[in-house]
């Protein structure tokens, strides 16, 4: 875990942009409608990836300052109400941190996509925004819980931990 001012904006940075990365992977697979083939999500072509980097390189710098304003110190009072780190395991105590975290940063993250997507880029009437936004944390909430659990908390804590191996800093 990140000791420094330093190391946590480096964790944050990674964090957000791999959370990004795998939530829009996700969104413009959906737009594009794989979910609606035979097959599902399997055809996906490699013209995903490229729709999901483009808005990834944006939608991860709202991430970032939503988490870093908010939506970790949300997290971390989420873990501190359920958690003792005295008597929890530290695993245990990390996971409810992310799953604290997730709670807050997904409908945050929601209403953006909303606002951006649907009312300013698509036109659509701002009216119809409670639905929109409720549509779209229904459609992204289950994949950004299980994408931060087993795919981007583990990577970004290994990537990080090696990083800082590597430069001598202790964990």
């Amino acid at each position: 875990m990140p000791r420094t001012k330093v190391q946590g904006v480096v964790f944050g940075l990674l964090m957000s942009y791999v959370m990004a990365v795998g939530m829009e992977v996700y969104n413009v697979a959906i737009k594009e409608g794989f979910n609606l083939n035979v097959g599902g999500f399997s055809t996906m072509t490699n013209q995903v990836f490229l729709g999901a980097l483009l808005e990834a390189s944006y939608m991860g710098v709202f991430v970032f300052i939503t988490s870093s304003l908010y939506g970790n110190r949300l997290g971390a009072a989420f873990a501190a109400r359920h958690t003792d780190p005295a008597r929890n395991n530290p695993y245990f105590c990390r996971v409810m941190r992310q799953a604290g975290t997730v709670a807050v940063m997904c409908p945050t993250m929601s209403m953006i996509a909303s606002i951006l997507f649907n009312v300013i880029l698509a036109g659509q009437s701002l009216v119809n925004l409670p639905a929109i936004f409720v549509g779209t944390l229904l459609k992204n909430f289950p994949m950004a819980f299980f994408w931060n659990m087993f795919a981007a908390a583990p990577f970004c804590h290994l990537v990080f931990d090696k990083y800082n191996q590597k430069r001598g800093n202790q964990k």
